[in-house]
C-alpha cells in the first residue's frame, strides 16, 4: 500500500469504530476501502474483522455502565453471538467468495425496516400479550435463537450485523435505546473475537491493513460509544434507517 492508501485505510478504521458504537454498519465502510486498496475479497473480509475488533471492545468498554444494568442480557447476548460465529467463520472459510453476495442488501434493509416500524410493532406486541404491562428485560428463547443467528452472519460477513442485532433486541425486549445500543456493541465485539481467533489460525491475513484497522477503530469505538449514550431514540432509528438503506442500495448497484 502507497502512504495515501494507508491513510486511507487508518481513517476507514476511525470511521468504523464510531459506527460500530452508533449505527452499527461499520464494516459497510471499511471493506470497501480494503478492496479499493488492493486486497483479495476473502483477505478483506477475515482482515476487516480482525482490524474492527478494537472498535469493538473499546465501545464496548464506552457503553460499560448500560451493560452493567442487565448482567443476564449481557451474559446471553454474549454467549449466542460467540456461539453463531464459529458457524459464520466457518461458512467465510468455506464457501466460495460472494456466495451471499445477492442476499446481504435484503437482509439489510429488512433489519432497517424492523428497526424503523419497533415503536409501532413493538406496542402491537404489547396489547397482545398477555401481561400487557409488562416489560421485557429479558431476552425470550426465540430472541436467543435470533441472536445465534445474527451472531452467525457476523462471523461470516458482518456488514451490518450491528443494525440486525438491534433489530433481534428492538423487537425482542422493551430494553432502553441507549442499553440496546451497548448490547449491539458487545454482540459485535463477541462475534469479532471468536472470529479473529479462527482466522488468526487458519485464514490469510494482511497485518498491515489490520494493525491500520485497529489504531483507527480502537479510537473510533470509544468515540462512538460516548456519542451513542447521547443519541436519542429517535434519531438513534432514524439515522440507522438512513445510513443502512444507503448501504444496502449501494451494494445492490
Amino acid at each position: 500500500m502507497t502512504g495515501w492508501e494507508q491513510l486511507a485505510v487508518l481513517g476507514a478504521g476511525l470511521g468504523a469504530g464510531v459506527l460500530t458504537s452508533t449505527v452499527g454498519v461499520a464494516s459497510l465502510l471499511s471493506f470497501p476501502v480494503l478492496l479499493a486498496v488492493g486486497l483479495p475479497p476473502v483477505v478483506a473480509n477475515a482482515s476487516n474483522t480482525v482490524g474492527l475488533l478494537p472498535g469493538a471492545i473499546s465501545g464496548s468498554i464506552g457503553y460499560r455502565k448500560e451493560l452493567r444494568e442487565y448482567p443476564r442480557v449481557t451474559a446471553v447476548v454474549l454467549a449466542t453471538c460467540a456461539v453463531g460465529s464459529v458457524g459464520g467463520a466457518a461458512l467465510l472459510l468455506a464457501l466460495p467468495p460472494g456466495v451471499f453476495e445477492a442476499v446481504v442488501p435484503w437482509l439489510i434493509l429488512l433489519s432497517c425496516l424492523l428497526v424503523g416500524a419497533q415503536p409501532w410493532i413493538s406496542r402491537w406486541l404489547r396489547r397482545t400479550r398477555n401481561e400487557p404491562g409488562r416489560l421485557r428485560h429479558e431476552m425470550s428463547p426465540a430472541t436467543a435463537v435470533f441472536a445465534v443467528l445474527t451472531g452467525t452472519y457476523g462471523g461470516y460477513f458482518g456488514a451490518g450485523s450491528g443494525v440486525m442485532m438491534a433489530a433481534v433486541l428492538g423487537l425482542g425486549t422493551d430494553l432502553p435505546v441507549r442499553t440496546v445500543n451497548a448490547l449491539k456493541t458487545l454482540a459485535v465485539m463477541a462475534a469479532n473475537v471468536v472470529a479473529t481467533v479462527i482466522f488468526v489460525v487458519v485464514a490469510d491475513l494482511d497485518w498491515l491493513a489490520i494493525g491500520l484497522l485497529a489504531a483507527g477503530s480502537l479510537v473510533g469505538g470509544y468515540v462512538g460509544a460516548g456519542l451513542g449514550r447521547r443519541m436519542s431514540p429517535t434519531v438513534f432509528r432514524v439515522l440507522v434507517v438512513i445510513v443502512g438503506v444507503t448501504a444496502a442500495v449501494l451494494m445492490l448497484l
